[in-house]
């Protein structure tokens, strides 16, 4: 199957609407299932803080691609463009979707100046209504188009690429800083958000975050490690080799997705047969998979860089005994399912042996999320 293959534009301005309410729930349930998850010692209250803000960030991307593509198909077969999804591996916006975002929103202001205001649009369609007795298409489309670029403007947003940032953080050890750096970035290869977590200590002199020569070389080299494709044990390594006197003690990567629902993905697999028997109902054929990969220094040993000079390594933990962490090159690997109560009970009927040993979170009718196990 060709990329384009895998890349399914929405029909219509309708199946548009229908696909981002959708991701609005789920995205409500997840910030519920991240606390829960804090509660079940999964993360650090200061990890689900850092969590919680990038899924604020990626309900505000889909909320301002929604009002780019709101008149998709109303105009004409061209303008605007369908947007394109992922339907057989993510259930999210391709990647393309979100560079062309980071795009317009250089030329935010731009497209603002030349576009009415609000009111302006308002009162022309009111009037257009009125005397045309017909729905005023072109104006709609504008409305759309600032409400857009407004929302680009105005919102934290979850973008291909979101830079490193730090916080410092209490450390026993009187001769080190400690810090936690997060990043995140909408990875090009699976078209999912991927958010990474760091813990580490600083023996340098300066602080890290003002340090005008380490903070920019680490974020660079945070970046371009971050493919999901990469294991957390090549990125800690690289990075513990490449930084003398930083230290990476744990470093965690929080995949979201992918998302699945009969109604715009192309699943497979017993979750292909479980969401089409819970598709009866609106709203209720869907599950999205989330991943927390971990991997936590044990040690650390003394190794020569010189004639006399040793330096600082971590000695990484890898459960032998488990194969996916040692695959995948973490110390724990855990997996998620979050689906609404209907398809849960289908899947426990079904029992497909490759899903039981993964942690369910059930969105019940009254919205609230419990956890499975």
């Amino acid at each position: 199957m060709t990329l384009r293959e895998d890349h399914y534009p929405l029909p219509n301005a309708a199946a548009t609407r229908r696909y981002f309410a959708k991701f609005d729930r789920i995205i409500g349930h997840m910030r519920d299932v991240a606390a829960v998850a804090t509660g079940n010692g999964r993360l650090a209250q200061s990890e689900l803080e850092i969590v919680e803000g990038y899924l604020i960030c990626l309900s505000s991307t889909f909320s301002a691609l929604s009002y780019k593509h709101l008149m998709a198909g109303h105009i004409s077969n061209a303008l605007p463009h369908e947007l394109e999804i992922d339907r057989q591996d993510s259930g999210f916006p391709v990647y393309r979707e979100l560079l062309q975002m980071a795009n317009d929103c250089v030329q935010a202001e731009h497209h603002l100046d030349t576009l009415p205001p609000k009111k302006n649009l308002i009162e022309d369609m009111t009037s257009y209504i009125l005397n045309e007795l017909k729905m005023p298409r072109r104006l709609q489309f504008a409305m759309s188009q600032r409400l857009y670029y407004e929302h680009l403007q105005n919102r934290a947003l979850f973008w291909a690429q979101n830079h490193p940032q730090i916080r410092s953080q209490p450390n026993s050890h009187k001769l080190r800083r400690s810090y936690l750096v997060h990043w995140a970035i909408f990875d090009s290869q699976t078209n999912l958000p991927v958010i990474y977590i760091m813990k580490l200590e600083d023996s340098g002199k300066a602080f890290l975050q003002h340090d005008e020569e380490r903070w920019p070389r680490m974020q660079s080299h945070l970046l371009a490690q971050s493919p999901a494709s990469l294991k957390l044990l090549t990125i800690a390594k690289g990075f513990d080799k490449d930084f003398d006197d930083l230290h990476p003690k744990s470093l965690q990567r929080i995949t979201i997705g992918p998302m699945y629902s009969h109604a715009f993905t192309q699943q497979t697999g017993p979750l292909r047969e479980v969401l089409e028997e819970a598709s009866g109902e609106p709203g209720l054929d869907w599950c999205l998979a989330w991943t927390i990969e971990t991997l936590v220094s044990k040690g650390v040993e003394k190794k020569s860089t010189g004639l006399f000079e040793k330096v600082e390594q971590e000695i990484f933990d890898l459960n032998q005994y488990a194969r996916d962490e040692v695959e995948t090159g973490a110390t724990e690997m855990n997996r998620y399912l979050i689906l609404p109560q209907r398809p849960y009970q289908v899947l426990e009927d079904r029992d497909p042996p490759g899903l039981r040993n993964i942690r369910k979170y059930v969105v019940g009718a009254d919205g609230k999320v419990l956890s499975s196990l």
